[in-house]
């Protein structure tokens, strides 16, 4: 099943200024690779899905963490949940790990 990406107004905005600086765009590269396979298969190996405990969706839903970049300082992260509809996925937050 391919999987439609909805997108909140932070994590586009994270990503379009990922995409339209030349300086990101090793992290570019990796973020858009990891909505390539979440939008076919959200339980990827390489994206080392898990569900993040720390925080809910806007209406209560289980938020689940994906990995753009291992072994990388300042790897990114890309956080997501189950959309409304069947086939729906929302990415909810796109951001370097700590």
């Amino acid at each position: 099943m391919v999987f439609k990406l909805t997108w909140s107004a932070e994590a586009k905005e994270t990503y379009n200024i990922l995409k339209n600086d030349p300086s990101q765009k090793k992290h570019y590269n990796a973020v858009k690779k990891t909505l390539k396979f979440l939008a076919t298969n959200p339980r990827h190996n390489s994206l080392q899905t898990h569900e993040f405990t720390s925080r809910k969706g806007p209406n209560g839903e289980k938020i689940f963490e994906a990995y753009a970049e291992q072994n990388t300082p300042a790897a990114y992260r890309v956080f997501w949940f189950y959309g409304t509809g069947t086939g729906v996925i929302t990415v909810f937050y796109i951001t370097q790990h700590p």
